[in-house]
């Protein structure tokens, strides 16, 4: 019964020096555990007569309920102590003015992709998407492109080696469209487009947009009138506009658009390299092969398409002159729009 008694003093005063909860649990596990110090003499009453076992039992139990209550009470005093040197080490000054919240910014080529679709929209052309892995068929040959033009090389496309690449264009898409729906067709299909290369200008992933319309009668000079007045409407006043003779393997004919050198107004600068103009889109008569390909018949349908670079009409919009900005994720930079 005294080295119960001294036990429970050894305990209560272990507890009351404890100043970690840690500590304080150790103790408890020491007392009170299931291998404590306490639980070995409840095992060894059988050691003891009958008259005495309750006596010791009954005392045991009490230094026990006694020890927990103590471990209880100092247990919660250290994590208010706790909880008070945090408060003082993490205090607010309630008195400070609030953060702003900044507002967020559309990044540019998004600005003009969406000046572009809302005017395109205006006119009933419908926007259409498609997947951006595609194959050599509705990558090339559906467009007349044959085994042999450049843009099939290796040094130009991005190939996966299974019949599959990352689509050049977004022409596919056309394509897509015709085989699926019946003329009359006005559509625009802007997306990501990838193609090995890689400076000032150009990126491996860019953004196009690319218009096409299949009617029983569409012609380049109703093309040409659309494209002057969507330039007029995009840069918010009138811009000369030239068409050149050029080639496309899925138009014919086919023109190179240039527009007035918006840094310089046609005087020659650094940006048109002196010659008043920058080119800004392909365009052409659908060719009759593309056509066919897609099951329309090039006697009773024609029809125009054009592509341009999102990427380099925000360029000219906004003055940028290194393409690889609007990619490299500066809020600096981004925070302008």
């Amino acid at each position: 019964m005294q080295d119960i008694t001294r036990l429970q003093e050894q305990a209560l005063l272990a507890i009351k020096n404890a100043e970690e909860i840690d500590l304080l649990e150790a103790i408890r596990v020491e007392y009170l555990g299931k291998k404590g110090r306490l639980t070995e003499i409840l095992k060894n009453l059988v050691h003891l007569s009958v008259e005495e076992r309750p006596k010791v039992g009954q005392l045991v139990n009490q230094v026990k309920r006694d020890i927990a209550a103590a471990i209880d009470d100092q247990m919660l005093e250290l994590k208010e102590t706790a909880l008070l040197k945090k408060l003082q080490t993490e205090r607010l000054d309630v008195t400070l003015p609030g953060r702003d919240n900044q507002p967020g910014s559309l990044h540019p080529v998004t600005i003009v992709r969406q000046r572009v679709t809302d005017y395109f929209g205006r006119l009933g052309f419908e926007v259409i998407e498609g997947p951006e892995v595609e194959t050599e068929l509705y990558n090339f040959e559906a467009l007349n492109i044959p085994s042999h033009h450049p843009a099939r090389a290796m040094h130009d496309t991005f190939y996966f080696g299974d019949g599959r690449l990352l689509r050049t264009h977004t022409s596919p898409v056309q394509i897509r469209s015709m085989q699926q729906q019946k003329p009359p067709l006005r559509l625009i299909a802007p997306g990501r487009v990838y193609r090995c290369d890689s400076d000032m200008t150009h990126t491996p992933m860019f953004h196009q947009v690319e218009g096409l319309l299949i009617d029983k009668e569409a012609t380049l000079s109703g093309l040409r009138g659309l494209l002057q007045d969507f330039f007029r409407y995009f840069f918010d006043r009138d811009v000369p506009v030239r068409f050149r003779a050029s080639y496309f393997p899925f138009t014919e004919p086919s023109a190179e658009v240039d527009i007035e050198c918006t840094q310089c107004l046609g005087k020659g600068c650094r940006s048109c390299k002196f010659t008043g103009w920058l080119e800004v889109l392909g365009c052409g008569m659908v060719h009759p092969a593309v056509l066919k390909a897609v099951n329309i018949s090039p006697e009773d349908y024609q029809g125009w398409a054009f592509g341009m670079g999102l990427d380099r009409l925000a360029m000219l919009y906004f003055g940028i002159d290194d393409l690889r900005m609007m990619f490299e994720n500066d809020l600096t930079f981004l925070r302008q729009f």
